[in-house]
């Protein structure tokens, strides 16, 4: 006899009668609930917080989940209390360009805040006792430094990357910055680009020594931080392993914008003028990933299983849909570097910002749309998920951030107009729209051409030179077509 599928409302009721005779206990009815379709459906606008003046490009929870930090482009970094409305602190981060990223360090009473921006520089604001707060230079990167990853459960280390391909490691104990390596390109593909320009980082909350990296090519790449020897006596250059879709391998065109980890070790990756794609641990390229040819995304599992490491298979083999990775549809990411992130207590739904002014959740399982929400007046870029219950957090080109809570009374349907026409990509990725990233290029590529690596080789550097001043002069004339757009230029990297 077949049984009758139960509602959510159904659902609740078993949990709640489960959770009450000792069949569930208290954490995993929280789980339970905490990752219903029905409070998902039932997200709705709990206030504004209104006190920056500029797009706010970084939202963030403390571990508590009490606190809210955020950072804009008025160089300002504010801590809120987001269920008040009220502003416990605001403070000028020393940044003189728009700030990228701000982050509580951990078990630090929240007293430890670290921010990156566009002027590529890496600072540290303590704040005392009394509430001054005090803010240093701990490093810098050539361009703009996008995003910085927190080791889980560190009040100390941290990792940074930046427009100039360097990765740089952090440890507050010392002030001192190490880096760690330049993340080169595969290929000759991009000869343009002597190194791969980095938007994101991101560190795997099961095994802290791994993190991945990716930026302006088709690949992310993850490394073991194990492999570095802190003397620099080794290149430590090399990816343990390389993420890909197999129809975007050698794609020159698409680039990647954000990037997450599930606590389940699953690699979320968000491309510009492209989809989101969810990678299982063994879904991996390899260390050695072959460009020009189609690679099979099958690897050894077991390997991959403790150590995220896994060989390519045999170019020859088909690809089974079994280990093709989860693809998330319908959004548009094509006007500025978008954060992507996972939601719910385990992570049961994928969230994206939209060129479009709207939130999208989707089912991780499955990629199945579920929620659209009109969330600013032009681009949502950030979406944070609180660290312990269902609320959401976002931000974009608006001066304010909106706080989302499951309060409405009934459940939400897709809108009918989710398809709208694909906004013209701009070629962010590869902008090269201002004086300042004409000479971080050429700077660029003055260190490749005097570097005892390339001794013996076949110089094309007039070809190189060539192809930067004609990217100069491509981009200025989009942006002088683009009369009718009042965003500016920093607004693009928002």
């Amino acid at each position: 006899m077949n049984k009758r599928p139960r509602t959510s409302i159904g659902k609740a009721v078993v949990n709640v009668w489960q959770r009450e005779v000792g069949e569930l206990s208290a954490r995993n009815f929280t789980h339970r609930v905490g990752g219903s379709e029905d409070l998902v459906l039932r997200l709705e606008l709990y206030r504004k917080l209104e006190k920056h003046r500029g797009c706010v490009n970084t939202i963030s929870f403390n571990a508590a989940g009490d606190i809210l930090v955020s950072g804009s482009d008025d160089k300002r970094v504010i801590l809120w209390n987001w269920e008040t409305g009220k502003v416990q602190l605001s403070f000028h981060s020393g940044h003189n360009n728009n700030i990228f990223q701000a982050k509580i360090m951990p078990y630090t009473d929240d007293r430890s805040i670290i921010t990156c921006a566009a002027d590529g520089q890496v600072r540290h604001a303590q704040i005392s006792d009394q509430g001054q707060v005090k803010t240093s230079l701990l490093g810098k990167h050539l361009g703009r430094s996008h995003k910085l990853a927190i080791e889980p459960g560190s009040p100390h280390i941290f990792y940074t990357c930046g427009e100039d391909g360097l990765v740089q490691h952090f440890d507050l104990r010392t002030g001192a910055a190490t880096e760690l390596f330049t993340c080169q390109p595969l290929d000759g593909r991009r000869s343009h680009m002597p190194a791969i320009h980095l938007n994101a980082i991101a560190i795997d909350p099961r095994n802290p020594n791994f993190f991945a990296v990716a930026g302006s090519d088709e690949y992310t790449r993850l490394f073991d931080i194990r492999k570095y020897k802190w003397d620099g006596s080794s290149d430590f250059g090399q990816p343990a392993n390389f993420f890909c879709p197999p129809h975007l391998i050698s794609d020159g065109r698409v680039g990647i914008t954000g990037l997450a980890f599930s606590e389940q070790s699953e690699l979320l990756v968000s491309y510009n003028d492209e989809n989101i794609y969810l990678f299982e641990r063994d879904m991996g390229l390899g260390p050695n990933p072959v460009p020009t040819s189609p690679v099979s995304m099958g690897s050894d599992a077991s390997e991959m299983s403790d150590d995220h490491q896994s060989e390519a298979s045999p170019s020859t083999m088909a690809i089974d849909e079994s280990t093709a990775p989860q693809v998330y549809k319908g959004h548009r990411n094509c006007e500025t570097v978008k954060g992507v992130n996972f939601f719910g207590p385990k992570c049961e739904y994928v969230v994206s910002g939209s060129d479009c002014a709207r939130i999208f959740i989707w089912k991780k399982k499955g990629g199945e749309l579920i929620r659209v929400m009109e969330a600013d007046k032009h681009v949502v870029n950030c979406i944070e998920s609180h660290p312990h219950t269902t609320v959401l957090a976002s931000s974009g080109i608006d001066s304010d951030i909106k706080i989302w809570t499951p309060k409405a009374n009934e459940r939400a349907t897709l809108p009918q107009n989710i398809e709208k026409k694909k906004p013209r990509a701009r070629g962010w990725m590869y902008r090269l729209s201002s004086p300042e990233d004409l000479m971080l290029q050429l700077f660029s590529l003055q260190r490749q051409r005097v570097s005892p690596e390339r001794d013996g080789e076949n110089s094309n550097d007039g070809q190189e030179l060539l192809e930067l001043i004609m990217a100069f002069q491509r981009n200025s004339d989009d942006s002088s077509e683009d009369g009718g757009d009042t965003s500016s230029q920093d607004d693009l990297f928002c």
